[in-house]
C-alpha cells in the first residue's frame, strides 16, 4: 500500500506534459519543480537541523547569477565559459554562501537565526542593486538560455520540464538518503538534543555549518531551474518578496517533510498565476495570507500532513473492512 501514492506521482509527472498546454507545462509544473527545489533546501535545514533560514533564495540567487555571469554576459558584465564549467562553478558558489550564511548563524537558535538570515537576504538584494560590475546593477542579466546538448535545445519547453523532473527528484531523494545516513542522523541529534551530542564528542557548530552547505548545493539547483525558467535574472528576484515566498511555500506544503516543499510550490504558482482572475493584483498578499491562515489553522503540519492522515485513515478503515486491526504505528496520527 505504501508504494501506490509515490507510483502514482511518478506517473502523474511522466504523462503531465501530454494532457496540459504549454503555459502549464512550463510556468505551472517547471517554475513548481524550480521553486520547490529551492523551498526544499529551507525544509531540509528545518525539518532535519531544526534551523529556520530566510537565506535560501539568496543562495539560489547568487546560482542564478553565477550562471547568468558565466553564459551570458551583457553589457560588457560576465564572462563566457562553457556551459559545464560554469555550472559547477555556480553550484560551487551556491555551495559556498550556504557555508558563509551558515558560519553567521549556526550559533543563533529560532527566531534569531531567521533575524540574522534575512539580514543577509537583504544586504544581497541592496549588493546587487547597487553594483554593476558583477550584477550589472537594476537591470540585471537577459538572455540567459540553457545549453544545446547533442542537438537537444533544453530550453526547450518539454525538454526543460523532463530535465526540472529530474533535477527535483534527485534533490529529495537525495534529502530522503542523506537524513538515513550517520551524518544526517547526527544532523537529527543536533535538532533534538544538541548539548548531549556535543557531550557525545560532535563538533554540533560544524555540522549546522555543513548542513547550510548542503541546503545551499540544493538551493543553487532550483536557482540554475529559475533563471533559466525565465530566461532572466535581476535584483528583483532576490527581494524582501521572494525571500517571504519561500517561507509560505514551505509551511503551506509541510515544513516537516521534503515532499511538503513541492506540495507547497505548486498551491503558491497556482495561487500567483490565477489569483488575478478572482481578485485584483494588488490584492494578491491578501488572498496568499488567507490561504496560509487557513492551512495553518487547519493543518498546522501544511498539505502533507492533511494528506498523511487522510491516508493513514483511509488504510485503517480498509484493514477493518478486510478484518484486521490496524497497525500500532497507525494508531493516534
Amino acid at each position: 500500500m505504501r508504494w501506490i501514492l509515490p507510483l502514482a506521482v511518478i506517473v502523474l509527472l511522466l504523462v503531465y506534459p501530454f494532457v496540459v498546454n504549454s503555459f502549464w507545462l512550463v510556468q505551472i509544473g517547471g517554475r513548481t519543480l524550480g521553486f520547490g527545489t529551492i523551498v526544499l533546501s529551507l525544509v531540509f535545514l528545518t525539518a532535519y537541523t531544526g534551523m529556520l533560514s530566510l537565506a535560501q533564495m539568496t543562495v539560489a540567487g547568487v546560482a542564478g547569477y553565477a550562471t547568468a555571469y558565466f553564459t551570458a554576459p551583457t553589457g560588457g558584465v560576465g564572462l563566457l565559459l562553457p556551459w559545464p564549467v560554469a555550472l559547477v562553478l555556480a553550484l560551487a558558489l551556491a555551495t559556498l554562501a550556504g557555508l558563509l550564511i551558515g558560519l553567521v548563524a549556526v550559533r543563533t537558535r529560532g527566531i534569531y537565526t531567521l533575524m540574522i538570515t534575512l539580514a543577509v537576504a537583504m544586504a544581497f538584494y541592496y549588493l546587487t542593486l547597487q553594483n554593476y560590475d558583477i550584477f550589472n546593477g537594476f537591470t540585471g542579466f537577459n538572455n540567459v538560455e540553457p545549453p544545446v546538448i547533442l542537438g537537444l535545445d533544453l530550453g526547450a519547453n518539454l525538454p526543460f520540464y523532463y530535465m526540472s523532473v529530474v533535477l527535483a527528484a534527485s534533490c529529495y531523494l537525495g534529502v530522503r538518503h542523506v537524513v538515513r545516513t550517520p551524518f544526517g542522523l547526527a544532523l537529527q541529534g543536533v535538532r533534538d538534543e544538541p548539548d548531549r551530542l556535543r557531550a557525545l564528542g560532535f563538533n554540533v557548530p560544524l555540522l549546522r555549518v555543513l548542513a547550510f552547505g548542503l541546503a545551499g548545493f540544493i538551493a543553487g539547483i532550483g536557482g540554475i531551474l529559475n533563471v533559466w525558467l525565465n530566461a532572466s535574472i535581476s535584483p528583483g528576484s532576490v527581494a524582501l518578496n521572494p525571500v517571504i515566498d519561500v517561507l509560505m511555500a514551505g509551511v503551506l506544503g509541510g515544513i516537516g517533510h521534503p515532499a511538503g516543499a513541492y506540495v507547497g510550490a505548486f498551491v503558491f504558482t497556482i495561487v500567483d498565476n490565477f489569483a488575478i482572475d478572482f481578485i485584483a493584483r494588488e490584492r494578491f498578499n491578501t488572498l496568499i495570507g488567507l490561504v496560509f491562515l487557513a492551512i495553518v489553522l487547519f493543518s498546522p503540519d501544511g498539505l502533507t500532513g492533511l494528506v498523511r492522515r487522510a491516508w493513514t485513515r483511509g488504510t485503517g478503515w480498509a484493514r477493518r473492512d478486510r478484518g484486521g486491526a490496524p497497525k500500532t504505528d497507525d494508531i493516534g496520527k
